[in-house]
Formats: structure tokens, sequence, C-alpha cells
């Protein structure tokens, strides 16, 4: 077993969830509800289980496309996001006037 890639995706994992909406939304509903195990529960099993859908599509296409593509449409795809998320507030705010 490869201890270090588990230990990588664990930490890439926890960073990445930590204040993500899907923790708020856990938040809320841990704190609203009678049966936190439950609550949990479900939220784990959500998150093993988009883990598990993530995998299997990185999986399928890295054994269709080159792994220097993939590296390339991911890199474009997280600048993308970046600058929505600096520049993007602005036109948010101009719709909403």
């Amino acid at each position: 077993m490869d201890w270090q890639l588990i230990g990588l995706s664990f930490m890439t994992v926890f960073l990445a969830e930590l204040g993500d909406k899907s923790q708020v939304a856990a938040i809320a509903l841990g704190g609203s509800s009678k049966a936190p195990k439950a609550v949990f529960l479900g939220t784990a099993s959500a998150l093993v289980l988009a883990s598990f859908l993530g995998i299997m599509v990185g999986e399928g296409t890295a054994q269709i496309l080159p792994q220097d593509i993939v590296k390339a449409i991911a890199a474009v795809g997280f600048t993308i996001m970046a600058f929505r998320l600096l520049f993007g507030s602005s036109e948010a705010e101009e719709t909403e006037e």
C-alpha cells in the first residue's frame, strides 16, 4: 500500500473541503438535527461516493488521453476558475444593482 499517496490524497481532499459548501451544509444539518450520527453517515457516504466517481472518471480519462493533455486541461480549468473568482465578483455586483 502506498502510504505517501494515501497521505497526499487525504490532505488534498481535507484541505479542499474545509469551508466548502458541503461542510456548511453538514454543519447546518447537524445543528438542526436530533440525529447527528445519521448526518455524519449521510455526509460521509456522499463524500465517499463523489470521490469514487471522480476517481473513476479520472482513471477513464487517463486511459483515453495522455497525462500531459489531462494536466493541461486541468491547468486551464483551474486558471479559468481563478480568474472568475478574482474578477467575476464585480460582474455579479453590477448585475444585482
